[in-house]
């Protein structure tokens, strides 16, 4: 299909050079976590700098730095508050589990504090500090401390028992996941997720032409680029919907393309199959799966499927597990990302969904249905 050389859309060099001028990141620093040449990184930021390439968004203003302040304030005052929350299953617990909790704490909350909340002596504390620690009182404070670790990582605090037992195997720290729930529970150490309302962005009420289901629900293709799928989604910001369209490799559960819009049109999805096609060079006989909305079923799209060989695969009417793999790649940029925060505008919601999905999601996730890895490492592994 044309030149195998790897392609960048003006949109990803954007973003890239954004993560480097608007989170004052170094050069070295994004183009590792991009996995792209530093070189070649340093070439669009001149471009982009020079005039020559698109502007990029302007600097926060005074507003919206004292906004994201006072949200920081309230975050770690609502923290403070949840002292007695977490705190509240230990007073059935016995008195060197209230010690060990308030040692978990001792930096984070005042020591007198916690020892009236949790009905101690603060001589009584000290006196168990200065005791000889056993070796499985030391191993318990080893692993919550690389534990705490692991959820301070950026995105890593939507990890649970199952994946931080995985990041702590990969990091040399043999456990079983039991134990890592209990450590976890004991520490006030949570998954931070949430889950909201959903809206609906598929619009089947058309006379365009409709694709059979050729993928019918088989999401194991045997290698890369043999079988994508595709879907949209909204993100809600102060200044409206942003539209969100992703292409995935079923293989790897990578995704391959990416478009964002204040519209949700036909150019939307083919942006996004664009980037795919430039990142990846598939060969021909590529299957491309979507939903049978507007956006897909347009002659747009199709024209861009069938200059490249593609071959087209659509649900059926209104059954979304046909679409099982996208649906839950945005049920998990929603819970871990979206629904956390809170976007002034489409161009802060852009960099935030451009460095989940290049730097975490790609690159450092680790999926359970690949074994617990992520899509960049099982692409090398296999």
């Amino acid at each position: 299909m044309g030149n195998s050389r790897r392609q960048y859309s003006a949109e990803f060099k954007q973003e890239a050079v954004n993560m480097v001028t608007m989170q004052q990141c170094s050069v070295a620093e994004v183009a590792h976590r991009l996995g792209i040449h530093e070189q070649l990184l340093r070439r669009w930021k001149k471009k982009l700098e020079a005039g020559t390439g698109t502007t990029g968004p302007s600097q926060p203003t005074a507003v919206e730095q004292e906004n994201r302040q006072l949200r920081e304030e309230v975050r770690r005052l609502t923290m403070e508050r949840d002292i007695f929350k977490k705190s509240d299953g230990l007073l059935r617990e016995g008195i060197t589990m209230r010690y060990q909790f308030i040692e978990h704490h001792r930096k984070v909350w005042p020591i007198g504090i916690q020892c009236k909340a949790l009905q101690v002596s603060r001589s009584g504390y000290y006196a168990w500090r200065k005791l000889e620690p056993s070796q499985r009182y030391l191993r318990q404070r080893l692993l919550t401390k690389v534990i705490r670790d692991i959820h301070s990582t950026n995105h890593q605090d939507n990890y649970g028992a199952p994946r931080v037992h995985q990041e702590l195997l990969a990091q040399g720290h043999h456990c079983n996941r039991k134990t890592v729930a209990k450590y976890m529970k004991s520490a006030g150490i949570r998954a931070a997720t949430m889950k909201k309302f959903r809206v609906c962005t598929t619009d089947s009420r058309h006379n365009h032409p409709v694709a059979e289901n050729v993928v019918n629900r088989d999401f194991q293709p045997e290698r890369k680029n043999q079988r994508w799928t595709a879907d949209i989604t909204y993100i809600p910001t102060d200044e409206g919907w942003l539209y969100l369209a992703a292409v995935e490799d079923l293989y790897s559960r990578k995704i391959v393309g990416w478009s964002m819009s204040d519209r949700i049109d036909s150019r939307l999805v083919v942006d996004a199959l664009d980037m795919a096609l430039r990142r990846e060079v598939p060969e021909e006989g590529l299957v491309a799966h979507s939903d049978r909305g507007v956006q897909y079923a347009s002659d747009h799209y199709q024209q861009k499927l069938a200059c490249h060989g593609i071959i087209c695969s659509m649900s059926r009417k209104g059954n979304c597990w046909d679409n099982a793999p996208m649906e839950s790649f945005f049920a998990t940029l929603k819970k871990e990302l979206v629904h956390r925060d809170h976007y002034r505008t489409r161009g802060q919601a852009r960099r935030s969904l451009f460095e989940y999905i290049e730097t975490f999601y790609n690159r450092l996730r680790r999926h359970s249905s690949l074994g617990y890895v992520s899509p960049v490492e099982f692409e090398q592994v296999i």
